[in-house]
């Protein structure tokens, strides 16, 4: 049996699309880890998201936060258990369903959201420096188009 050098790809798996987007999502997945363990102050790219979607969409209840960013209901629980022992978020029970959640995002949440909004931005800044501008919009443009893609 033929050996290969480490790191190669073999050749039927070469330029196939899903390929390569597993090895540019494993690539950006170490950029975001490294970048949010050096400079994210204990948070990850979860609490990012919830971070971002409290600030945008504005108070909301546990449930719908889990349901409009992806994050699993009983990860969201502990990712804002988190945010809320750092006085990044507020929940109080929502007066309408006493045993459903109001997650706000606080002044400070705000804050760090703007810190964490410029680790974001060199990490995306890394992770495209191999792109010129055009393709940097091109790149985006195409990956839109396929996360928008209905089943």
């Amino acid at each position: 049996m033929p050996r290969h050098e480490a790191g190669r790809t073999p050749a039927r798996l070469q330029g196939r699309a899903t390929w390569l987007v597993s090895r540019a999502y494993l690539r950006s997945s170490g950029l975001l880890g490294a970048g949010f363990e050096t400079h994210g102050g204990g948070l990850r790219s979860y609490h990012y998201r919830l971070l971002a979607a409290l600030e945008e969409w504005g108070p909301a209840s546990q449930a719908d936060l889990g349901r409009k960013t992806g994050i699993d209901r009983s990860d969201v629980t502990a990712a804002l258990t988190k945010l809320e022992s750092i006085d990044l978020v507020e929940r109080s029970a929502d007066p309408a369903h006493k045993r459903r959640n109001i997650v706000t995002i606080t002044p400070a949440g705000i804050e760090r959201l703007l810190e964490l909004d410029k680790v974001i931005d060199g990490i995306q800044e890394e992770f495209l420096a191999p792109l010129t501008p055009a393709q940097r919009r091109q790149f985006i443009t195409l990956l839109t188009r396929l996360t928008d893609a209905q089943p």
